[in-house]
């Protein structure tokens, strides 16, 4: 497959009334007068589409275990219906496979001309902090690429899972996908190349880039997926700090937000300390909540994740009144589409007579949160517990309230402090999720573990794990990360089939890599193995 292609985006013009699709156009060059990168300005301008406005998310969000199907009497897109069923995605809306590889591939492609660009400038003050932006958008298209379309990373296995073509030279051609071993192998040489290098100086608005903080908590998640942990907490920590608790997102923040919109636009505000970088995308995310048939539902909510039995919510039973968690205060929706409005639809009117545009949605790619729960993993994986709990009690200060009375409850549920013992106490009086549960009583926090190429000792390691994914599940929600959490660990589960036989996605699950686009495979490169 020729990759030296830079593609014009096929974007789906959404209204009340009207869709349309403009044709797809292939370009040998850059677009529009910057094709001619002979100037610092020009390069910073570019690079400026140096990071996808397309996004896995959906891909990765309807295959995970956070949705489930209501039934055949709700409405849906026929896309979100293949996703969940683990079928071939061959439609070409905005998170459907075609555009999400095209969109990050021309992205990729605006990183190389501008690598390019800068060789020929020269080595200085002001380019090479533009190397280090490049370099980044390069490996960050290339890595959420990977968490989609390629399995888990795991060192036993990694030279015979498929990678993805990671073309290095502006129009040079790159026609195999190589290794999954090769792939990350390269995207950590880009990282490491990058960080030296880093100058926020040049940066405008610097959240809508790969600032300092945000280029070192790619580091870090990129470092704990490839199973460097020192690295996952290094970086973390040079992203964070140490104690990162005046720059976590404060939920007590949002209680008294008047509504969707006010939630959304506080999550994403380029203002919000958390929030370490922002990404824009095209993508109709931000109206799934209005699609009931594949969702995530109430049992879901009730049993697994917002409302769920958990150190913060008091008693046996899950309880949205007994809890102190912020987020399970926010939640809007029914029993069959549970929302926190984190990723709202931002839309783009371009005829207002016909109220036609373009859907986009705010992802926060990076966070402070995020990124704590990323060094809470590697310090649990390399034992030092008194560290994880440090980080874990960080967590629940920023998402917890001092108890449920703040929310007009009894008092009664208070917010836990964690300690080593109390985790491994608290875990072990859990039931353990069945894969495929009979009943609702039969889902739980608590999940059998098939890591991927490492391992994770039962007792101790296994319950801190248990929990801190729990929290990564919470904070992750609805950007597509669970996905990959399911996938490191190896976590079983079931997605139910309204008049047909449930489809169990086990662990090491070959449809963990989801299948290349139909267009991409029949150009010749090599599909996911079934």
């Amino acid at each position: 497959m020729k990759i030296r292609k830079l593609t014009t985006i096929c974007l789906f013009a959404l209204g009340t009334m009207a869709l349309t699709t403009s044709c797809n156009d292939y370009l040998d060059t850059l677009p529009d007068d910057r094709a001619e990168l002979n100037s610092v300005d020009k390069i910073k301008s570019v690079l400026t589409t140096g990071i996808s406005n397309k996004l896995p998310n959906m891909l990765m969000y309807m295959s995970s275990d956070d949705v489930t199907d209501n039934g055949k009497a709700y409405d849906y897109i026929p896309a979100m219906q293949d996703m969940y069923l683990f079928k071939d995605v061959n439609t070409r809306g905005n998170d459907d496979p075609y555009l999400v590889w095209n969109g990050t591939y021309y992205s990729i492609g605006v990183a190389n001309q501008a690598l390019a660009a800068l060789d020929k400038l020269g080595d200085n003050a002001e380019t090479k902090p533009l190397r280090a932006e490049a370099l980044l958008e390069r490996a960050y298209g290339l890595f959420s690429l990977s968490n989609a379309f390629c399995m888990a990373y795991d060192a036993t296995k990694a030279d015979t899972y498929l990678g993805l073509p990671y073309p290095k030279v502006a129009d040079e051609e790159v026609a195999s996908r190589g290794s999954l071993k090769e792939l990350y192998a390269n995207i950590d040489a880009d990282i490491e190349a990058a960080l030296p290098l880093i100058d926020d100086g040049y940066l405008a608005v610097p959240k809508y880039h790969f600032n300092r903080k945000a280029a070192y908590a790619f580091a870090a998640r990129f470092n704990l997926y490839y199973g460097n942990y020192d690295k996952a907490i290094k970086y973390a920590t040079e992203a964070i700090g140490v104690n990162p608790t005046a720059n976590l997102r404060q939920m007590d923040n949002y209680r008294l937000l008047a509504g969707l919109k006010d939630i959304c636009n506080n999550y994403i505000s380029s203002s919000e300390k958390a929030n370490l970088m922002l990404q824009t995308a095209y993508s109709f995310m931000g109206r799934i909540q209005y699609y009931d048939r594949y969702s995530h539902s109430g049992k879901i909510a009730t049993y697994e994740t917002f409302w769920a039995v958990a150190p913060w919510v008091e008693g046996k039973n899950p309880n949205s009144n007994k809890t102190c968690l912020y987020e399970a205060k926010r939640l809007y929706g029914g029993a069959y589409n549970v929302n926190l409005p984190k990723m709202q639809e931002l839309f783009e009117v371009t005829d207002k007579i016909n109220q036609t545009g373009f859907p986009h949605i705010v992802n926060v790619a990076f966070s402070t949160d995020e990124t704590l729960l990323v060094r809470a993993e590697a310090e649990i994986l390399k034992k030092d517990y008194a560290a994880a709990v440090r980080d874990m009690n960080y967590w629940i200060g920023a998402h917890c309230a001092v108890s449920n009375k703040v929310f007009g409850g009894d008092g009664t549920a208070k917010r836990p402090t964690l300690t080593e013992q109390g985790i491994v106490d608290y875990m072990k009086q859990l039931t353990e999720a069945v894969v495929t549960p009979k009943t609702d009583r039969e889902r739980s926090i608590k999940k059998v573990l098939h890591p991927q190429g490492f391992t994770v000792e039962a007792g101790k390691q296994t319950s801190f794990i248990q929990l801190l994914l729990h929290m990564r599940r919470i904070e992750t929600w609805k950007t597509g990360l669970r996905f990959m959490d399911l996938k490191r660990y190896g976590i079983e589960y079931t997605h139910f089939c309204d008049g047909e036989d449930p489809i169990v996605f086990k662990a090491g699950d070959k449809r963990g890599a989801l299948q290349l686009p139909e267009d991409v495979l029949k150009a010749g490169l090599e599909a996911n193995p079934r």
